[in-house]
């Protein structure tokens, strides 16, 4: 069977913003220029594509934004295209600018577009992984997720300094939702005393008691000083502000919160992310030109691969294990010694 004939592919962010998408974009369009191909962009996603508000972008409207957070032609959620008409809609839009492949950068929300489009258009799509999240299963790593632990991280090592003048307990809400990769990462980056994440949740919640019964046995083997929680979001109810009130109301400990909120997707794009963004822009469009389609360009092991775009949120993409292991069981100052040595 020949491979598909391709002439002009359309690119579009949706979703979450996250550092490294304009680095991604400008791969994109570099490897559609080298390989003889147009490109059509969509701004604001599938919102975009919808409403048919795209512009044919050239390598020199990219060639100096790989150094920019955020997103040049703009993201957006789009509720409206879970439903069959809009996809339907989308299919004919592409149709009639003549687009032979899509290229979604974006997270799994955007995954589950791109495959609801499919059903419904004869062209190409390819996933690009964009969030900061880390959760797409079949990719060693997303585009974002680099910096987002940077910038928690760099916002913890200033909170440390201000907590162990204080002797204060500090609650730092980070995001992830439901998956705690920003969590351990900054966490053990850090060097965070205690971290609550989605993974870590689902074994044992967190308690109140349990948590005043730790800090004091930190203090007990460390001496005052200050203690560090790293809290992925929607772990608590009300989240950092509200276990740091009834801390301090019912306990009387000196606890402040910190919610490092979207500044977490902003900033410079690390060098890691600005590196993989490349090799995935590039890589999505040669697998366009071998005739892949519903595939994410993922990395594994230093090496690019296609991941079926479905695996991608249908399966699980743990924590590393051993980087559990270590933050939350041989750097927790509470847990037990081994009497012998495991090694």
């Amino acid at each position: 069977m020949s491979e598909p004939t391709i002439q002009r592919i359309a690119v579009l962010t949706s979703g979450g913003d996250a550092p490294g998408m304009n680095a991604a974009l400008r791969a994109v369009v570099l490897a559609a220029d080298h390989y003889g191909l147009e490109v059509i962009a969509f701004r604001h996603g599938y919102k975009g594509l919808l409403e048919n508000d795209y512009f044919e972008i050239k390598p020199k409207d990219v060639l100096h934004v790989l150094q920019y957070s955020g997103t040049v032609i703009k993201s957006a959620r789009c509720q409206r295209f879970k439903e069959v008409e809009a996809a339907q809609q989308a299919a004919a839009n592409l149709d009639a600018l003549k687009i032979d492949a899509l290229v979604v950068i974006g997270g799994d929300g955007s995954f589950r577009g791109a495959d609801h489009l499919a059903n419904h258009w004869h062209g190409q799509v390819i996933g690009v992984p964009g969030t900061i999240d880390n959760d797409l299963y079949g990719t060693d790593a997303t585009i974002g997720y680099a910096t987002a632990v940077a910038i928690a991280m760099d916002a913890l090592d200033k909170i440390r300094d201000t907590a162990d003048a204080m002797d204060r307990v500090f609650i730092v809400e980070v995001m992830g939702r439901d998956a705690g990769f920003i969590g351990l990462g900054s966490a053990m980056a850090a060097g965070s005393e205690r971290m609550v994440l989605p993974e870590l949740q689902k074994d044992k919640p967190l308690t109140i008691p349990a948590l005043v019964k730790h800090i004091q046995k930190v203090q007990e083997i460390r001496g005052e000083g200050s203690y560090v929680m790293v809290l992925s979001e929607h772990q608590w109810p009300g989240g950092a502000v509200a276990l740091a009130e009834q801390l301090e109301a019912e306990y009387h400990l000196p606890c402040r919160p910190c919610l490092l909120g979207h500044i977490q997707r902003g900033g410079a794009p690390a060098p890691s992310d600005r590196i993989l963004a490349s090799q995935l822009g590039v890589h999505a469009v040669e697998l366009i030109l071998k005739g892949q389609h519903r595939v994410m360009a993922g990395i594994r092991g230093n090496q690019c691969v296609e991941v079926p775009l479905r695996d991608t949120w249908e399966k699980k993409n743990p924590l590393d294990q051993n980087l559990l292991r270590i933050q939350h069981e041989i750097f927790n100052p509470v847990k037990k010694k081994p009497r012998i040595n495991p090694l």
